[in-house]
């Protein structure tokens, strides 16, 4: 008797995510779909500079979409995805670590008060970043329900931003939040945090599904840095041009 191909897709996706090629091949498709995801998201919030007729208009069309459930769906399960098994691989790597390594690897260094190595970097920008967009979320998707969060811990001095006023339009809410001294902050150090995670996690993704060679692996490093400035640069622009009365 066949089995439903339900289940062989089931069985099949369960023992690839349980082998460590597997949950690469996925951390690197998933990293790179949220990359695109990053490069559509920033040329709609760039539309804030064509004033706000323009903005307003994208997100009104964004907004009646009827397929937009579908891709927060999507794109929530992407997210999930990347996360569970950055923690996997962080938890997999740090056991495979031999005992001693870091004293050993300490007297091999000495003298270097620091050493950066992306590698050992990527799981706390990823950390970083994930606050970011949480705050981002609770800003831009669900104001009210960040009011009563914040609302409930007394923070009455931050709840202002996120309590939008009646008939306030997407361009004038996403304006006010950009030029609120916190959130210009908070956003700009976010975006530098994304560009970093970025400069590794892009080139990273291409190892995961293969794309290591010699011959292409330098173009695909020097791209990678040259998309993590241009979206960490992109993102931080807003606040920062909003929020110095720039684009005012």
């Amino acid at each position: 008797m066949n089995r439903p191909r339900s289940s062989f897709f089931n069985n099949w996706l369960i023992r690839g995510l349980s082998t460590t090629v597997g949950q690469k091949l996925v951390m690197g498709a998933t990293g790179l779909l949220l990359c695109g995801f990053l490069v559509v998201h920033l040329a709609g919030n760039l539309l804030l500079f064509g004033g706000q007729e323009s903005y307003d208009r994208y997100a009104e069309a964004l907004h009646s979409n009827e397929l937009l459930p579908l891709a927060e769906v999507g794109l929530f399960v992407l997210f999930i995805l990347h996360i569970l098994l950055a923690f996997v691989t962080t938890r997999e790597n740090t056991a495979a670590r031999p005992v001693g390594y870091a004293e050993k690897e300490t007297k091999q260094d000495a003298g270097v008060i620091w050493q950066l190595r992306p590698q050992s970097t990527m799981f706390l920008t990823g950390a970083i970043v994930l606050g970011f967009l949480l705050l981002h979320l609770l800003d831009m998707r669900f104001p009210h329900v960040a009011e009563a969060v914040f609302g409930r811990t007394g923070l009455t001095n931050f709840s202002s931003r996120f309590q939008a006023p009646e008939g306030e339009t997407a361009f004038q809410h996403t304006v006010r939040v950009l030029q609120n001294p916190l959130s210009a902050t908070v956003y700009i150090i976010g975006s530098l945090f994304l560009g970093w995670h970025l400069a590794h996690g892009f080139q990273s993704a291409f190892r995961s599904l293969g794309f290591a060679h010699p011959k292409y692996t330098p173009f695909l490093k020097g791209f990678g840095y040259l998309f993590a400035i241009i979206i960490a640069f992109g993102f931080a622009s807003l606040p920062l041009l909003w929020f110095t009365g720039s684009m005012n």
